[in-house]
């Protein structure tokens, strides 16, 4: 397996990965799959500024995805990021996550950014549309719980609770240096 660049070419290998969450499971909040149109550009604008990855195999087919996206539009707020991770149905618990994150971490601290923030779906009742997988696998990763949202999400006639988890993986210090936007 190797971790590199997505670039639009590879947006309905992505969409084949995104879909089953859509449709099946409430870790995402989306009702609708994204158009490839839709998703081409969720590609282009996420890449003008952060890393978005994807682990391959050695025939070429893509097992999962990784991003980092802007947190909050305002200035104070660019040494933090949302970090987003989906991986093949048949690929979790396999390791792509975790050389996705470690990767997609490593770009993000050459960049100076400070705090990843995870935004994950929670239920405190197991289901067959959302488990507590994400959550587990965030705390593996060195993530922890900073906020929980209580039955905000809606999806299969079920209100789901949305939690934040937070990782810092550099030094806030008074003369911050910029982020390198676009640069990783």
């Amino acid at each position: 397996m190797r971790i590199e660049r997505v670039n639009e070419k590879d947006t309905a290998d992505l969409l084949e990965i995104y879909a089953p969450y859509v449709e099946k499971t409430a870790v995402s909040f989306e009702y609708d799959v994204p158009s490839a149109e839709e998703f081409a550009d969720r590609i282009r604008k996420i890449t003008a500024e952060y890393p978005f990855l994807k682990a391959v195999d050695n025939s070429g087919k893509i097992l999962g995805y990784a991003y980092a996206a802007k947190f909050k539009d305002r200035a104070a707020y660019n040494y933090a990021v949302e970090t987003t991770i989906y991986v093949r149905e048949n690929q979790r618990r396999s390791g792509v996550g975790k050389s996705l994150y470690d990767a997609l971490e490593k770009l993000l601290g050459n960049m100076g950014i400070l705090n990843l923030n995870a935004c994950i779906a929670y239920t405190s009742t197991e289901d067959e549309h959302l488990t507590n997988a994400s959550m587990y696998f965030h705390e593996k990763m060195g993530y922890t719980l900073v906020g929980t949202f209580h039955k905000c999400g809606y999806k299969f006639n079920k209100w789901y609770d949305m939690i934040w988890m937070e990782k810092i993986i550099g030094e806030h210090i008074t003369e911050q240096l910029p982020v390198k936007f676009g640069n990783y």
